[in-house]
């Protein structure tokens, strides 16, 4: 019997956030192999949205995954966002329908509320989504449903008590983040499990920054155990805590999978050296000046410079991170080849609101137009 929902769910998540691409299109035969080795090695969450890709992602899950394995041999989550730009009720409960028909599986075994926040959350009551969503799990079209969330742990609270029937919640958990008080995992943790919420993680490599950490870290990690990438130390941190569902991994090619596989699939949590390895490298982390981005693209949608905000963010943090001043110029260069620069941002605000990091954009990309001179 389980302790908890989810308790035997392996713990390994296969993230199709960040699929490979070749020729700027989701490589579907490299997709393919990923998925093959996933299932091989006994793993079974699969997890994209409506948005992810412009939709190209639930078409690729429908191709990789659907078509090609028995329908009871996994999972597969997708998740409804009310907040997309020039939205309605309408549009916002067709995105259910559209994502079936994207993904050919015939119902969902799980499906989120996506990406809830101080600026959105409310849109879902106005909706009427939570109560369209237990329509669909009575209809059998969803098997469970709960929802993702970027907020404070007092909105989660809120949520949760209004709302007790949620039976999961997805949340950013990480051991850089932890202790941050923008994105306040440790909290948003607890109060979940205080209403006996299982969690699915996500972000738990920080949009792969953590599996490139600064070089103290690193450091750290390879005395302690030479063999492990830098990633595996992320994910197993998530995958220690209790309560999980399963954590989940936007990975974007082979290498990814089979590293990951290789101390998931016979997963082992944290033992106590590698937890004090873990607390040195949060120290380190809590005293960076780098930009917390997880490159989740979510404030670019609506960019009036079409300003490559993570690209940029990403170049600044090889010379806040690792001093790489000239490499940093040359990746700032690349990415606003054709698009805005920095200092093209008009303040709108729009990626703030959107950004579930709680990232000062505009002041961010002040300092980057001013770091790169334009």
């Amino acid at each position: 019997m389980e302790r908890y929902f989810g308790e035997h769910t392996p713990k390994l998540g296969f993230g199709l956030m960040r699929l490979p691409k070749k020729e700027g299109r989701i490589d579907l035969e490299q997709t393919k192999k990923m998925v093959d080795l996933f299932m091989e090695a006994g793993q079974t969450y699969f997890d994209t949205a409506f948005v992810y890709d412009d939709g190209e992602s639930e078409k690729a899950a429908r191709k990789a995954l659907v078509e090609r394995y028995p329908r009871e041999s996994y999972t597969l989550a997708t998740k409804l966002c009310a907040w997309v730009k020039g939205g309605n009720e309408q549009s916002a409960k067709q995105q259910f329908f559209t994502s079936l028909e994207r993904t050919g599986a015939g119902y969902f075994d799980y499906y989120l509320l996506h990406a809830l926040q101080a600026g959105n959350y409310k849109l879902y009551d106005d909706y009427g989504i939570w109560d369209f969503v237990k329509e669909q799990k009575a209809k059998g079209l969803i098997r469970h449903w709960g929802f993702s969330f970027h907020a404070t742990p007092d909105i989660l609270e809120e949520l949760l008590t209004d709302h007790p029937d949620a039976e999961f919640v997805q949340l950013q958990l990480n051991y850089a983040d932890w202790e941050n008080p923008k994105v306040t995992a440790r909290e948003n943790y607890e109060v979940a499990r205080k209403h006996g919420k299982s969690i699915v993680v996500m972000e738990p490599v920080k949009g792969g920054s953590l599996a490139d950490p600064p070089k103290e870290v690193r450091e750290i990690f390879q005395k302690t155990d030479p063999n492990a990438s830098c990633a595996s130390w992320a994910i197993r941190y998530a995958a220690s805590l209790e309560g999980i569902i399963t954590v989940l991994s936007g990975m974007s090619n082979v290498e990814q999978m089979m590293d990951n596989l290789s101390y998931m699939k016979a997963f082992k949590p944290l033992n106590q050296q590698e937890q004090k390895a873990i607390h040195r490298a949060q120290e380190i982390i809590s005293g960076s000046s780098a930009i917390p981005c997880t490159a989740c693209h979510y404030c670019t949608a609506g960019c009036p410079g079409q300003i490559p905000i993570p690209e940029i963010f990403a170049a600044r943090n090889r010379q806040l991170i690792w001093g790489q001043l000239e490499e940093g110029k040359k990746a700032y260069e690349q990415a606003i080849e054709g698009a805005g620069a920095a200092s093209d941002c008009v303040a709108c605000g729009q990626c703030e609101s959107a950004c579930p990091q709680q990232i000062p954009v505009i002041e961010k990309l002040r300092e980057c137009g001013e770091a790169f001179g334009r």
